[in-house]
Parts: structure tokens; sequence; C-alpha cells
């Protein structure tokens, strides 16, 4: 059956009615105008458009309507064709000629169908993205005399993905400029890993870890990092990325696994968000504290595929911390342990030490002379040089602890009466080379000793120290001659 031949009056209606906006144009002058410059030696066209912008406007006005259907009208908001074509001037300006080229480039290489995503505007000013097509006629293919475009509106989509790339690039933003590490990770074959072992019928995934700590390292190596952020650069003291990349095994390691392996337990538990303090360690070998929070990022819940690793430097928190308690059971000044120590260790002692267990007693002397003639800052100078000799004297479990303005304890746990003389010897032989190698006022010291009797309480050990001390004091005071310390034998 043969196929009815379309006439032209419904051709006609066809392009009238349809629901895209068509262009009819007449290219012909165009290609004229592409063969003088052929003959006068270009090639490249992209190159001699960009030369001169008026060439563009040129091949624009190159092209001439013949007409357009109804919905090119409605589009543009022009009321018929005359009006229309009186004003293209605003309808191609400003963003057009970018694309524009593009399209004149496609007809210069030969080809017979051009398209583009470009931008014109409505003649009352409004911006209409557009994708545009266009094909040369059958039966024009010499002179494009018949050139046949659509313009087909997509502003919506394109204000959409604009808005999108805006919300892409905010987001991106936020993430390289966070004051944070961040780290956007792929769990998904530690996911796997710990699902085999689910399905091999493992119940108690912990005691699995103990008897495997492979499976934890394993689970490690299979994490694959996807980004991360400026500020980890700067934390972890990193060139770029793929250092960074290269050398984790420097940054994740020493205690790094007990921690990580934790964090397998809570995902094994199903606890997708996670916070604990962890310690790493920067490329230049700075230890740092940190605090970590672990996220499975929404719609990642099933394979773990992407997940947000945040980590905020707590170093200086804990730095402040250690001091705030080692002021807590140390002196500021002698950097000694303090009485609050002193008072801790003796009942501890008094608890569950085992026999023997001696205290040495010492006394500054003459340091209220020293702060009424030379100031504190002398005094001061007398007690660190103090806390140097006591700190070189004992060794842990021993002690040494200021415990009064110019009152010091050295205690001995496991330490009997010629374990101490010993240690008082050496106290002595400390402050001999301290003495010769500060000038000025000489240290003067006096020590008494006591070792702990059976079923003696430790208070009481400390008395008896504390009296021998005071008899060496006494007899120090009866012979102003000495320059260095006294001490009386050991109290029994």
């Amino acid at each position: 059956m043969d196929t009815p031949a379309v006439s032209g009056p419904m051709v006609d209606a066809t392009f009238d009615l349809a629901p895209i906006a068509l262009w009819l144009e007449d290219y012909s002058a165009l290609r004229r105008l592409f063969g003088e410059w052929r003959a006068h030696g270009v090639t490249d066209l992209e190159f001699h458009l960009r030369e001169d912008r008026a060439r563009v406007a040129l091949c624009s006005r190159s092209i001439r309507l013949l007409k357009v259907n109804q919905r090119t009208l409605a589009l543009y908001g022009a009321r018929d064709v005359a009006e229309l074509e009186a004003n293209l001037g605003r309808v191609f300006r400003d963003d057009m000629f970018e694309t524009h080229i593009a399209e004149l480039v496609q007809l210069w290489e030969g080809k017979r169908e051009f398209f583009s995503t470009t931008v014109n505007y409505t003649l009352a000013g409004d911006r209409l993205d557009i994708q545009l097509r266009g094909v040369v006629m059958p039966g024009s293919e010499t002179s494009w005399d018949h050139v046949l475009v659509s313009t087909e509106n997509v502003t919506a989509l394109e204000t959409a993905y604009r808005r999108l790339q805006r919300s892409n690039d905010y987001g991106r933003g936020l993430f390289q400029h966070s004051p944070v590490s961040l780290w956007v990770e792929d769990f998904s074959a530690v996911k796997r890993l710990i699902d085999d072992v689910r399905a091999r019928g493992i119940i108690d995934f912990r005691v699995f870890t103990d008897v495997h700590p492979e499976f934890v390292s394993r689970c490690m190596s299979e994490i694959r990092v996807i980004d991360v952020n400026q500020q980890t650069l700067d934390l972890f003291a990193a060139p770029d990325m793929q250092t960074l990349l290269r050398r984790l095994g420097d940054v994740f390691r020493d205690d790094m696994e007990r921690h990580f392996r934790e964090q397998l337990v809570d995902l094994w538990n199903g606890k997708l968000f996670q916070l604990r303090e962890v310690v790493n360690y920067a490329l230049d070998g700075r230890e740092l504290y940190l605090l970590l929070q672990f996220s499975v990022l929404p719609g990642h819940e099933e394979d773990w595929s992407l997940v947000q690793v945040a980590l905020t430097d707590i170093t200086a928190r804990k730095a402040a911390e250690a001091y705030l308690e080692f002021l807590g059971k140390h002196d500021a000044l002698t950097k000694l342990h303090n009485r609050s120590f002193y008072i801790d260790e003796l009942a501890r002692l008094q608890r569950n030490a085992p026999f023997p267990v001696s205290i040495v007693m010492v006394d500054l002397d003459e340091l209220k002379e020293t702060n009424d003639r030379f100031g504190h800052a002398a005094g001061d100078d007398l007690l660190r040089r103090v806390g140097e000799i006591l700190a070189k004297s004992v060794e842990k479990p021993w002690s040494a602890a200021r415990i009064g303005g110019d009152e010091f304890a050295i205690v001995l746990p496991g330490a009997d009466e010629d374990e101490t003389r010993l240690v008082m010897e050496n106290v002595r032989r400390l402050l001999d080379l301290n003495n010769q190698f500060h000038t000025g006022k000489p240290l003067s010291l006096s020590l008494g000793a006591a070792t702990r009797h059976v079923g003696e309480r430790m208070e009481e050990v400390a008395r008896r120290a504390d009296a021998a001390m005071y008899e060496a004091k006494r007899s120090y005071h009866a012979d102003l001659g000495l320059s260095g310390g006294r001490d009386l034998p050991l109290t029994s």
C-alpha cells in the first residue's frame, strides 16, 4: 500500500503547531563568507573568530530569518515575526557569543548538524537557557539556504543544575575549609569482611578479634581513602594527599590498632556513629591526640561505601590536662612530688607495701635567712637546686616530695637501713657537686632517716625520720663551721 504524500499546507501546519520553538533560516550568505575566508587562507576558524569578535557578529548578521512557528513567538514574547526579527539584537547577546562560535566551527568543519547549549533573552529581558539544534535541510546541502533550528527552553533544568552546582561548591567549600581534619573513606570492603565473619556463625566478635588479631590488620588495609581536606594535610604535615596516603603507615601506628579494634566492635554492633579519642602521628613525627568522630553517611548504611571521619586536634588540651594532673601531684617550683602525693603514698604503703620501707626527711638549712637577706628569688633558686639533687637521687618505685616550705621527704619502699644510707650518701655527693657548679651561697641540707618496724604505721616512721632530721639540724646550727649537710645515724 502506497504512503500518501504530505501536502505543502500540512507541512506548514506541522511546522507552525510544533510543540517546540522552530526557526527556518537562510545560511547561504554565511556559506559564501566562509568561502571568502578560506580563499584568504583561513584554516582555523575558531582562532580567526576569537581574534576579532566583530567577525562573530558578521556571521550572525549573515543569517537571514525566513520564518518561525507560534511556539517561538510565545517563548520569546513576540506578537509576530516582524517584532521578533526587529529585536533579534536583544534576543542574541552577551553569553551566546561563545556558544555561537562552537556552532559556526561545526559548520565550518563540514557537519550538516550542529548543537549547543546557549543563552537567549526574551523581548522582556528574561534570560532563557536554550538547547539549540540545527540541521541543513535536504536539498540545501550545497547552498545552506534552508536550515531548520530548534530552540528548546531548558531554563528550569539549567537553573536546577546551577543550584545543584552551587550547593556542591558550597559543600566542597565547607569540606575544604573546615577547621577540623576531614576524611572521606570507603568502608565497603570492611563491611564485606565483617559480614563474612558473621555468616560463619561468629557471635562474640570481641573474642574473635582476640584470637585473630590479623583480622583487625586486614580490615585496616582494606579502607580506601577517597578524599581529605586541607586541614588534614596541615595537621599531618603532608605536602599533598598522595604523600599522605603513601605514608599512612607512619600516621596510624603503635596503639592505633587497639583503637581501630574498638571501632570494628562498634560497627559489628550496628553503631554507625562513633566518638572516641585516638593517637595518630604527623609525618614529621609529632604525636597527635585526636577526637575521632566516625559517621556512615546517610544513604550508605547498607554498604558503608561512604564514610566521614572527622579528627579534632586535642593535643594542646591533653597537654594542659597532663600539666594540671602533674601540678596536682607535683610541686611547681622544684618539680618534685608534692605533699598530697606524699600523703597518698604513705597511705598506699600502709595498706600493701612489703617490708622494709624507709623514709628520709630532708630540710634546707637557712632558707628563711636567705629570703630575708637576698629576697625570695634567691630562696626559690635554692629550692630548685634541692629539687634537682633529690630528683637525681631516686628512681621508681622510690619518690621524692616537697612537703613544706623547706622540708622534703624521700620515700623508699623496699629499702633497708643499708640501702637508705647509700641513698643519703648519694644525696651528699650530689650536694657537693651542686655546690661546686653553682656560685654564691652553698646549699646546706639536714637529713634524718627511719626504717619501718613490723606492725608500725607509716606515720610513725615519718615522725621518727623527722625527729632524726631535726636532731641533725640542731647539730648543724651548733656547729656553723660545717658547710654541707649533717645527718645522724638511722633511728631504730
